[in-house]
C-alpha cells in the first residue's frame, strides 16, 4: 500500500528558515504528499514553491495554544487562503472544551468553517490535555460544527497521538469526519498502525525516512 497521500510533510518550528521550507516542498515533490503544513508566514512561499505539483499547503491556526479570540483565529484563516493556503488546521480552544462550554466551541468552529468555505478544516484537540470525556466531547463538537477532520496533537504540548486515541475517535465520529494523527508518529510502524486505527491523514516531519520504510 502507498502511503504518501496520507502524508501532511509538516514543518511549524518558530526557527525554521527560508532553505529548510524550500527542502521542505521539495522533498512533498519527490515523494508526491499529500501537503506541506507550515506556519502562515510560509504559506505565500510554498504555494509558489508548489505551484506546478498537485501537493497542497496546510497552514495552522491560533497555533499551539488555541487561545486567541474566534476574531482573531477568523482573520488569521482569511489572511491564509489569500496568500495561497488550501486546508486550515485550527487549535481548538481547549479551555473551552476542558470546562464544558461545548457550545462555544461549536460556534468558533463554525464561524471558521464558513470562512474556510470549500477549504479542509481540521480541528486540532491536544489530546494530552484531555480526559476520556473531554475527547467524546471534542468528537461531538467537531462533528456538530461539520468540521472536515479532528486531529489530535499540535506537536508542542505533553504527547502526541495514540493509536488508542484514533480508536477512540473513530468510534465516535465514524463516517462524519475524518481523522488526522499528529505528533509521535516517528516510525513507519506508528504510522501504518495509526492508519489501521482509522487515521486518514498523518501530520508527521518525518515524513521522508516513513516513505523510506524506516
Amino acid at each position: 500500500m502507498k502511503y504518501n497521500k496520507y502524508i501532511d510533510h509538516t514543518l511549524l518550528r518558530a526557527d525554521a528558515t527560508q532553505k529548510e521550507i524550500n527542502q521542505l516542498c521539495q522533498e512533498a515533490i519527490k515523494f508526491d504528499f499529500m501537503s506541506v503544513c507550515i506556519n502562515p508566514d510560509y504559506v505565500a512561499r510554498c504555494k509558489k514553491q508548489l505551484a506546478k505539483s498537485k501537493v497542497k499547503v496546510c497552514t495552522v491556526i491560533g497555533f499551539p495554544l488555541g487561545s486567541n479570540t474566534t476574531n482573531t483565529k477568523v482573520n488569521e484563516t482569511r489572511d491564509a487562503l489569500k496568500n495561497g493556503a488550501t486546508e486550515i488546521d485550527m487549535v481548538v480552544n481547549i479551555s473551552w472544551l476542558k470546562q464544558k462550554q461545548l457550545t462555544n466551541v461549536i460556534n468558533e468552529i463554525k464561524t471558521i468553517k464558513k470562512a474556510c468555505g470549500t477549504r479542509i478544516l481540521k480541528v486540532i484537540v491536544e489530546t494530552s490535555l484531555l480526559s476520556q470525556q473531554d475527547k467524546i466531547n471534542a468528537c461531538k463538537c467537531v462533528i456538530a460544527a461539520k468540521a472536515d477532520f479532528i486531529k489530535t496533537s499540535t506537536g508542542f504540548s505533553t504527547g502526541g497521538a495514540t493509536v488508542n486515541d484514533i480508536k477512540l475517535f473513530k468510534k465516535y465520529v465514524g463516517n462524519k469526519a475524518k481523522i488526522k494523527a499528529s505528533g509521535g508518529v516517528k516510525t513507519y510502524e506508528d504510522m501504518v498502525n495509526m492508519i489501521k486505527a482509522g487515521a486518514n491523514r498523518i501530520g508527521t516531519s518525518r515524513g521522508v525516512s516513513l516513505m523510506q520504510g524506516k
